[in-house]
Parts: structure tokens; sequence; C-alpha cells
């Protein structure tokens, strides 16, 4: 459990996130991820970083309950500190990041595929902000680089999610697979990239970023403000004091077998 880097062929980084059941990650998760990917990108053996999780989904936010039974807000701010952190380190990843999502991406997991570089997904991926049903606000800058500007406000006010196919429609998801291909999938992409030299690749990425319209990391602690505006007024609280006790209350009720 937790994060994980490995080295399936040669110059290709795979960077595992595992924290289940559904990859909800607490504080100190998303500093080990920003550090395993700033880890990947600053070894020069490495071309092209593949960004991948286990278990059920691609990555299901920030750990509301450990954020819940925290005392003040210190658990919020680290949890703030801590996305601000992966999404930087994403964007900043020396050599290019193909994020493989499966399952579900939501909150802070568009976080990390908005700033990626490429995505593959499978077909049953899908992605979305549900934040205002979680009482907070942000990484819209990143569903922003996903999808066109009235969609991205559309999904964002409506908490809705969309599929990988809308995705790759809008040509931010470069290939959608069956989920037992994605990882080869992503490690095909990888080796492309891979195969080229890694000075080049290092002076492309670092231009491309350069010529970015919009300054991501600015632009996500401005969102951010919000949220500590939200938490300050108590509003949050009592939106993810809703969300644990209907989590808490759904775990407890009987599976009924579907037939």
């Amino acid at each position: 459990m937790g994060v994980s880097t490995s080295a399936p062929q040669d110059g290709i980084a795979v960077i595992t996130v595992d924290f289940p059941p559904v990859n909800a990650l607490p504080v100190q998760g998303w500093f080990d991820l920003a550090h395993a990917l700033r880890t990947a990108g600053a070894d020069p053996g490495v071309r092209c970083v593949v960004l991948t999780a286990a278990g059920r989904g691609f990555n299901a936010g920030v750990d509301i309950k450990e954020m819940q039974r925290t005392p003040g807000h210190q658990a919020l701010i680290g949890a703030n500190h801590g996305c601000a952190e992966a999404f930087g380190a994403v964007y900043d990843c020396e050599v290019p990041v193909i994020a493989a999502v499966h399952g579900f991406c939501l909150g802070g997991g568009i976080g990390l595929v908005g700033n990626a570089d490429a995505i593959v997904a499978s077909d049953d991926a899908t992605f979305g902000l549900p934040e205002l049903d979680r009482g907070a606000l942000g990484a819209a800058t990143h569903l922003a680089r996903l999808v066109p500007q009235h969609l991205m406000r559309t999904l964002y006010f409506t908490s809705r999610t969309a599929t990988a196919q809308e995705l790759h429609h809008h040509g931010s998801v470069w290939e959608v697979v069956p989920r037992e291909k994605l990882l080869d999938a992503a490690l095909a992409l990888a080796a492309e990239m891979a195969a080229k030299d890694g000075v080049l690749l290092r002076l492309a990425k670092a231009a491309i970023n350069g010529i970015d319209p919009v300054d991501v990391r600015r632009s996500y602690r401005f969102e951010q403000g919000f949220t500590f505006e939200a938490n300050l007024s108590g509003l949050a609280d009592r939106h993810r004091d809703a969300f644990v006790s209907t989590k808490s209350a759904s775990a407890t009720q009987p599976v009924k077998e579907e037939r």
C-alpha cells in the first residue's frame, strides 16, 4: 500500500498509487506521490513516466475521513499543500508523464491527469469534480485542460462526470482501451516517447510548459483560496460531515445480490 516505483522497460518509470479501498489519498500520500514523481524525473536514465493506480479506480481525491477526524484545520491545510505539490510534480516532471486511468478519476485525480502530458484510459474510466458536493472548490484549472470551457463549467456546477470516450472525442485522452490492456497501451506510448533523446525530451518539456497560456500553479492556488473561505464559514464541514455519514451508513447496509 502507498506509492511505489518500478522500471519495467529501459527509460520508463512506472509510479503506482495504491491506497485501498478507493485511492482517496491521505495527506502524506500526496507528498509521497510528489516525491516519487520528482525523483523519477530527476533520474537521467528515465525518459518517460507512467502514472497509474491499483484497485477499483485511478483516484478518488483526498481522504475526507482523515480530514473530518483531525481536529482543527491541519488536515485541510495539509491536503491543500499536498495536492498542490503532487499536481505541480506532474507538471514540473522533467520528462513526459503519461496518466493511465481506469475506473473513477475524481477530485484530486483530475488535478493529476489535467497536468499530465498524455492520458490513456480504460473504457470504464470516468472523470469529474464532485467538489461542490463535498464542500470544496478547486481543480477547475485542470478540468479546463481536458474539456472545452462551457462543458467544464457544466460538469463543475453539476458534479457530473464525463466518460473516457467523451474526453477522447475532445482530444484530451489519447487512446481508450479495455481495462486489461491499459498498462500495455500506456507502456507502448511511453516507449515511443522514451525512444527520443533524453536531453531533447527535457528541453521539449520545459519549452512546452513555458508557452502554456495559463500558469496552472497560480491558477490552482487562486481556487484554493475559495476552499479556505468555505471552510472558515463552516459550510465545508457540513458538506463533508454529510458525505462521511452517508458513506458510513451505506457501508453497514447488507449487499443485495444482483439478479
